[in-house]
């Protein structure tokens, strides 16, 4: 079984993919950045909004599919420079109760709009 995931609460993939795959009972989420689904713009004021956009992001997708963050069991963060990871890695911290995922974390020479912060995620229901 495989289903498609969408939702308005995410920005519109900017390519040819979806936000989501369901494949049985594991969610593949790909990578958000932090454009405003209501606007459609980059949220780029500050590293901390910027994560935020992405991590609210990434809440609605899991929300679309029924999952929340507890389902999490692997997400991949990727940032333009190494030296934002302490920040990220704080605010990235406060989306999660209990048991962390499983995580890798690279830096880049650029993601997609010139963001500075991207992740991916795959949950699973359980």
């Amino acid at each position: 079984m495989k289903k498609v995931i969408k939702t308005e609460n995410a920005p519109a993939p900017i390519g040819p993919y979806n936000q989501a795959i369901l494949a049985h009972d594991t969610l593949y989420i790909s990578g958000q950045i932090a454009i405003d689904p209501k606007t459609g713009q980059v949220v780029n004021d500050s590293l901390e909004e910027e994560t935020l956009q992405v991590l609210e992001n990434l809440k609605a997708v899991l929300e679309a599919a029924g999952l929340s963050f507890k389902n999490i069991v692997k997400t991949s963060i990727f940032l333009s420079d190494m030296d934002y990871f302490s920040k990220v890695n704080e605010i990235y911290g406060n989306y999660f109760e209990g048991e962390f995922p499983a995580r890798e974390t690279l830096a880049v020479k650029t993601l997609p709009k010139n963001v500075n912060v991207e992740i991916s995620a795959i949950a699973v229901k359980f």
